[in-house]
């Protein structure tokens, strides 16, 4: 079944969404990665795919990074940096 006009032109608009996405994400960590791909509204299936990693590894590093940043804020309230 051919795709319509208007199912090409997401695709295309897809593609270049995650083209864009790969080449902000150079030179940067994995976890780097993973969090500013997260902010930017983006799935965890389609981070892995993006980074070539299993969609687990990001779950992973997403729980760890909430973590991090939860302790983070807890510490500020409790007058520490």
């Amino acid at each position: 079944m051919a795709l319509t006009v208007e199912e090409q032109t997401l695709e295309k608009l897809d593609q270049i969404l995650r083209m864009l996405a790969v080449m902000a994400m150079r030179g940067l960590k994995q976890r780097e990665q993973i969090m500013l791909l997260s902010e930017a509204g983006f799935q965890p299936k389609a981070i892995a795919d993006l980074l070539g990693t299993s969609s687990n590894t990001v779950r992973v590093e997403l729980v760890a990074l909430r973590k991090a940043k939860a302790k983070k804020g807890k510490g500020a309230r409790l007058g520490r940096t």
